[in-house]
């Protein structure tokens, strides 16, 4: 659950990497800067690479990041990406992170994978260019 949230989280980092402006202490990866929501989903993928791992490993990682802050994150353009459907997107994977965190060690594939999807169907509707990367966090 913990890595779908992450790679959700990744994907819609990537997405807003190309929507976004405001900056952290990283090289932006957007000529017009980074927005909070392009590093939120960066630290989405990073961690859901990690906890894809810990998974294969066996274990259930937990989820580290607010990941509820997909809600108020700011985009780069907020009016392309803060619209109803992302609303939406955002509050089934905030479902699929919970769900996950909820879950056994045995479910914890099954979960985490149901989080890459909520990130995979946004990005599908949304911004489709972080899709490959994302899809490399199915298990």
């Amino acid at each position: 659950m913990k890595i779908l949230i992450v790679s959700c989280c990744i994907a819609l980092g990537v997405f807003a990497l190309s929507c976004t402006t405001e900056s952290s202490g990283q090289k932006p990866l957007n000529p017009n800067g980074d927005s909070e929501l392009a590093l939120l989903m960066r630290l989405m993928y990073e961690d859901g690479m990690e906890i894809r791992e810990q998974i294969r490993k066996g274990e259930k990682p937990d989820i580290e990041f607010d990941f509820e802050n997909i809600h108020t994150a700011q985009a780069t353009d907020p009016a392309r990406m803060k619209t109803p459907d992302f609303d939406v997107f955002a509050a089934s994977y905030v479902q699929a992170v919970q769900a996950y965190k909820n879950a056994g060690k045995a479910e914890a594939e099954t979960y985490f994978n149901g989080i890459v999807t909520a990130c995979m169907n946004c990005h599908k509707s949304v911004c489709p260019g972080p899709s490959v990367r994302i899809k490399k966090m199915f298990l």
